[in-house]
């Protein structure tokens, strides 16, 4: 029987309060003991909890056993009761870069909870995950949260919701997460409005894939969702992708930690220990199977693509396969990280790392550095280009220091995008400011409704990778927000920036950037690394190269130590040859001395960052 089985997630704009939410449904179906509940509870990584955002999709079984009547459930032309009811959640992140872990929990699910702040209407990436979930078939919920707050526009935002959804306002819930208001009828709703599982419990098995991690101990263990048929433990199947045949070690669900079961039934979703070693055996959208079952597979995901590109290099070689098993084991849990190893001849081995964004890719170096205490040297983050050359002809670059020279340039395509902006008419100067700032082409301005505006643009897409986002969100003071999508190559005039430091070439700090702007972005580069390096006992000469010449330099002055302090009067010529023998020694140095760059150095480089 599945009657009483509901599967659902939450999907949002970021900080609507999704986790929050999450929380109360945690405390009211009594699945964390109240001494036990923190908040965020389903975000499970430290670095989730620190920036207050939800970076993996997290699922979990709950068991309700409603105190109050529930109206009677009308589905398959019955009428149904259950003394409780399992309630399968998988909440999800809510930022654009992990867009790809939304559009995998939607496929195990059967409907989706659309929660948005009162406080800040519907946003990009509310309109975003509703078109993903709506391509699924799946029942849309609809909830106003925050309603608690003085700064609510509860009419206007419902207003909103009700012209996306083309839904009547009486369907519309009015919660608030932070103090429980209206969440338990939220429940009973769910209950009424979540389409049933199919019943084919008698069929084959066959179950998606859509999540896995990797145990020393335990092998593969595959997140999944059972579209029929049962597993337990000893069946025999086989992965339909890579034709590899296993027997179940051991099945559960998530309660939100695992919790091995009997049995897996239709409907359900849980987990299935396979005892795997080989961690690429297992892929995401896979079909799991009875071994001879006979059944096609199920739908599985499209692919993401990468969208920045970065350099991730061992400060020492020695470090070089930590960091292959590093990126190998956050690859198990990420399948939107891509990697490809690379060799620099300055900087020696390393990896072409593939992210869905920035904050992808912050979240994936700060892990790096966190659980695999590893000390990188990382290059300036960037898109693929198209570049055709004079002698090698078209070939695609990844790397901003292996960009070829002005001279040797025929002609060079980027990746361009489709930006739509929703921000409020009060704030529309300063947003077309940013806007205008990063070359976008305003192509469409639309009435979004409650004082709102929605603008589609066209830019190229390094213009979002060089802090669009933080740019936009501090000119609108938060209230704007914005999506986007690849929609094909333009034809760009773009030139190499290289930075040297006592006359070397330093490749992680290679900048691609339009040659009309390549003045500008010279000084600034040698300006901010100037505030962000440490002195040393030597002087550091910094500057800036294109087109094969010096168009910035900054000097970063030694440091200085007092060779004469032991000194107590007595004739000056003795302190003037400490003083020679100083600037000797300053000068060997700086001639063979090695200048040190401090990992954070990188970091902030890569964001654009000054150290005042």
């Amino acid at each position: 029987m599945v009657n009483n089985i509901r599967n659902f997630c939450i999907i949002a704009h970021i900080d609507h309060g999704k986790s929050t939410l999450a929380d109360r449904f945690l405390e009211l179906t009594k699945t964390i003991e109240k001494r036990k509940m923190r908040e965020q509870y389903l975000d499970q990584m430290d670095l989730e909890r620190e920036r207050g955002i939800t970076i993996k999709m997290q699922p979990v079984r709950m068991l309700w056993h409603p105190q109050s009547e529930i109206s009677k459930i009308k589905s398959k032309k019955e009428d149904l009761r259950f003394d409780f009811y399992i309630l399968n959640l998988i909440d999800t992140p809510g930022h654009i870069d992990f867009s790809y872990e939304v559009s995998r929990s939607l496929k195990a699910v059967e409907a989706a909870v659309l929660l948005v702040d009162a406080t800040q209407g519907v946003q990009a990436q509310t309109i975003s995950n509703l078109e993903m979930a709506k391509e699924q078939n799946l029942s849309i919920i609809p909830v106003v949260n925050k309603i608690d707050s003085p700064n609510a526009r509860l009419l206007e935002v419902k207003a909103e919701i009700v012209e996306i959804l083309k839904c009547n306002e009486d369907d519309i819930l009015e919660i608030s997460a932070k103090t429980g208001e209206g969440v338990e009828s939220l429940l009973k709703e769910i209950i009424r409005r979540v389409p049933l599982p199919i019943d084919s419990e008698k069929d084959t098995l066959r179950a998606l894939i859509f999540d896995f991690e990797y145990s020393t101990h335990r092998g593969v263990i595959l997140y999944v969702r059972i579209f029929g048929g049962s597993i337990k433990k000893g069946d025999r199947v086989f992965l339909f992708q890579s034709k590899r045949e296993f027997q179940v070690n051991e099945v559960g669900v998530f309660t939100p930690l695992s919790q091995s079961v009997d049995i897996l039934k239709n409907g359900e979703i849980g987990y299935v220990i396979t005892n795997i070693k080989e961690a690429n055996i297992a892929k995401v959208g896979d079909t799991l199977l009875l071994k001879d079952g006979g059944l096609e597979p199920l739908k599985g995901y499209k692919e993401p693509a990468p969208v920045v590109w970065v350099g991730i290099f061992p400060e020492s070689q020695d470090e070089f396969d930590n960091l292959k098993q590093a990126l190998e084991r956050l690859k198990l849990r990420d399948s939107a990280l891509s990697f490809d190893e690379e060799r620099s001849g300055v900087l020696g081995r390393g990896f072409r790392c593939g992210f869905l964004g920035m904050l992808h890719l912050e979240i994936i170096i700060e892990r790096l550095k966190r659980e695999f205490s590893l000390d990188l040297v990382i290059a300036s983050p960037t898109v693929v280009y198209t570049v055709e050359t004079l002698k090698e002809g078209v070939k695609k670059i990844y790397s901003s220091s292996l960009f070829p020279e002005h001279f040797e340039i025929k002609r060079i395509l980027e990746p361009c995008v489709r930006v739509e902006v929703i921000t409020p008419v009060d704030k529309l100067s300063l947003v077309l400011q940013v806007l205008r700032k990063h070359e976008a082409i305003v192509k469409d301005t639309k009435d979004f409704g409650e004082g709102r505006l929605l603008l589609v643009s066209e830019m190229a897409l390094r213009e979002i990778v060089d802090n669009f986002f933080e740019e936009l969100k501090s000119a609108s003071e938060g209230y704007a927000s914005f999506n986007y999508e690849i929609v094909g190559e333009k034809e760009a005039d773009l030139v190499r920036l290289d930075m040297l430091l006592n006359s070397e070439r330093v490749p992680a700090f290679s900048r691609v950037i339009k040659r009309i702007d390549m003045q500008r972005q010279a000084q600034n580069m040698a300006r901010q690394l100037k505030l962000l390096l440490p002195r040393a006992l030597f002087t550091i000469k910094i500057q800036v190269r294109g087109m094969g010449r010096i168009l910035a330099s900054q000097s970063l002055s030694a440091l200085k130590k007092d060779v004469t302090g032991h000194l107590y009067g007595g004739d000056r010529t003795r302190k003037m040859k400490l003083w020679q023998k100083q600037k000797r020694g300053k000068k060997k140095l700086k001639q063979f001395g090695e200048v040190n760059i401090p990992h954070d150095v990188f970091i902030k480089m890569m964001r654009g960052e000054m150290d005042q």
